[in-house]
């Protein structure tokens, strides 16, 4: 993937990550339902996810394209939390989850799921 996908190509994501593969018509059905976006600006944001490697289009139908994520959900979050890491808290892990920890932002049951992570992953 070339560059980082914004917010509201991250909807045009969702959708794909959620069906799969698509066609244009199919999504910006979708997002007009969740969004107040025109369908330019929809088609605006396939092209830009198609430009960046973001998605494929197969163009083997020339009257209708279908488009696929090229990049996975979880790559996607991968990256992502690599680079909130490293931007906010300078790749510090230790950091990050002491700041949520202070800022009560861990509800007790996540905190307790984190414990038990910690613990699992130190037996393995």
């Amino acid at each position: 993937m070339n560059s980082q996908i914004s917010d509201a190509e991250l909807e045009v994501m969702k959708f794909l990550w959620a069906c799969e593969t698509a066609t244009s018509p199919q999504i910006v059905t979708s997002l007009l339902n969740r969004t107040k976006w025109k369908p330019k600006t929809i088609h605006t944001l396939i092209s830009r996810l198609v430009t960046k490697g973001a998605i494929f289009a197969d163009k083997s139908n020339p009257k209708m394209f279908l488009y696929r994520a090229a990049v996975s959900q979880a790559q996607y979050r991968l990256t992502e939390n690599q680079s909130f890491l490293s931007r906010v808290y300078d790749g510090s892990m230790k950091m990050m989850l002491t700041a949520f920890i202070k800022e009560q932002i861990l509800t007790d049951e996540e905190r307790a799921d984190l414990r038990a992570l910690i613990e699992r992953d130190d037996k393995s």
